[in-house]
């Protein structure tokens, strides 16, 4: 009798053992474990408790995001970027009409740069980092930019640096944005 009712004792606390490693999972009761008639369940099946960690990052409360994937290519931008801390800054203007540069553009390369935003128009917009994400911890120097202004119809306020490699990797994804001089890695 006393095998059985530790038997069935351990199963109950493996089973916890296993909730607890698998916050969002339910245990299922099992067969040979007793339910008390008067229980009532304190969630419905699918429903993650209320306690759950989550993994997604909640949304940003500013504007609504660039979408990924191609654009309508209008954008108006104000571009600045600084070889150094102490460095002067070089300053550009974008002005893109459906993926095509107006003849406005101050930059070294409006074209490229028309066709990069028309292509992606996220590039300047990159979803926020996840407080878990792992980056490498280069260095790819003292560069700075800003962006700023509208594409397809929303705003725009970035910054890019070369201070570890996701930094690295979002500056080298709007490199073309950020001009043929932004020091890219």
């Amino acid at each position: 009798m006393f095998k059985q009712v530790s038997r069935a004792g351990l199963v109950l606390l493996a089973v916890a053992g296993l909730a607890a490693c698998n916050p969002g999972a339910t245990p299922s009761p099992s067969p040979s474990a007793p339910t008390s008639a008067g229980a009532s369940p304190s969630a419905s099946p699918g429903t993650p408790s209320p306690d759950t960690e989550t993994t997604a990052a909640a949304p940003s409360p500013s504007a609504a995001p660039l979408t990924t994937g191609p654009g309508q290519g209008n954008a108006e931008l104000a571009i600045m970027v600084k070889s150094s801390e102490n460095g002067p800054p070089a300053n550009f203007t974008l002005v893109c009409q459906n993926g095509v540069p107006a003849a406005e553009s101050q930059h070294p390369n409006a074209g490229t740069a028309c066709t990069a935003l028309k292509g992606n128009a996220a590039i300047l917009g990159p979803a926020p980092r996840a407080t878990d994400q792992v980056c490498t911890q280069q260095y790819g120097g003292p560069q700075q930019a800003t962006v700023s202004g509208v594409v397809d119809g929303k705003p725009v306020e970035a910054s890019f640096s070369l201070s570890d490699g996701c930094e690295i990797a979002a500056w080298n994804a709007a490199k073309d944005v950020l001009g043929s001089n932004a020091g890219a890695v």
